[in-house]
């Protein structure tokens, strides 16, 4: 890595990317961003980030680490050639690890990936759980607003039902792989933590995808909801273990929470400091 200030490289400039950029300290990184449009983004302000919208693998290769925050999507099509290219990237869009295919390709190496806790905490009790193989059962349960969860493929009903929605109801009961599919916006938090739950004893690829059929995850709508919940529970042989969080959501895209952008900034200082 330079021995200047680590240079970075956004795959994406989006609500979270804009709010990532305002947390460093002056001339701690010297960030980039890797669009889909570089002059729309330049009209909007680019906050001292220099953007670009073609030429990813020359990109890549200038930069010490790259960081996703582009949603599952993205990082399912341009991840994978960071890991390849060798660099490190801090992956914010978790739910792409549910996909199989891009789970082996962004954690076969060279590169390795950095898993961002997002909204959820505790990842250290988790870990430690996991590890010792003391899990039997990780449970999450996400209480969103009803109108945040609006999604494209929705019918009429469907969307109306969250619209019009005038008490709490459970919109989606299953496996972090399906919550992922139908609510790529909303529910990384899930795949986070199985990321986190998935022990040792094997290659990451494997030991994840386990621990994916091992959570379960409802997703409650909820009219008029300000904060996002969180109730998260993991028991086995060392006893049981919750957690609660409410995290108010990005001021610009509901979808996501506010704290996103702050545990992103975290695992960037850790991911540069492991590199140096």
């Amino acid at each position: 890595m330079s021995a200047s200030a680590p240079r970075v490289l956004l795959l994406g400039f989006g609500a979270i990317g804009r709010q990532l950029v305002t947390l460093f300290d002056p001339s701690e990184f010297e960030v980039s961003a890797f669009v889909r449009d570089a002059a729309t983004h330049r009209e909007r302000g680019a906050l001292g980030v220099a953007l670009y919208d073609d030429n990813l693998p020359k990109l890549i290769d200038a930069h010490d680490i790259v960081v996703e925050c582009a949603g599952v999507a993205a990082a399912k099509e341009h991840g994978p050639a960071v890991i390849t290219r060798g660099k490190d990237l801090v992956l914010t869009s978790v739910g792409a690890l549910a996909d199989p295919d891009a789970r082996q390709a962004l954690l076969s190496g060279p590169g390795k990936v950095h898993v961002t806790s997002g909204a959820i905490g505790g990842f250290d009790l988790w870990a430690a759980l996991a590890e010792s193989n003391a899990v039997d059962t990780v449970k999450i349960r996400t209480t969103k607003n009803a109108e945040s969860l609006i999604q494209g493929w929705m019918n009429d009903d469907e969307r109306a039902q969250l619209e019009n929605a005038t008490e709490p109801f459970l919109l989606f009961s299953g496996k972090p792989s399906d919550a992922i599919a139908k609510f790529p916006g909303n529910v990384n938090v899930s795949v986070a933590l199985a990321w986190a739950t998935r022990g040792r004893g094997s290659s990451d690829d494997e030991l994840l995808a386990r621990s994916l059929e091992r959570v379960s995850v409802e997703l409650v709508a909820s009219p008029n909801l300000i904060k996002t919940r969180h109730d998260i529970e993991v028991s086995g042989s060392a006893g049981t273990f919750s957690l609660v969080s409410e995290s108010s959501p990005h001021p610009v895209n509901p979808k996501t929470s506010a704290i996103t952008a702050l545990s992103v900034a975290h695992t960037l200082r850790q991911a540069v400091g492991s590199l140096q």
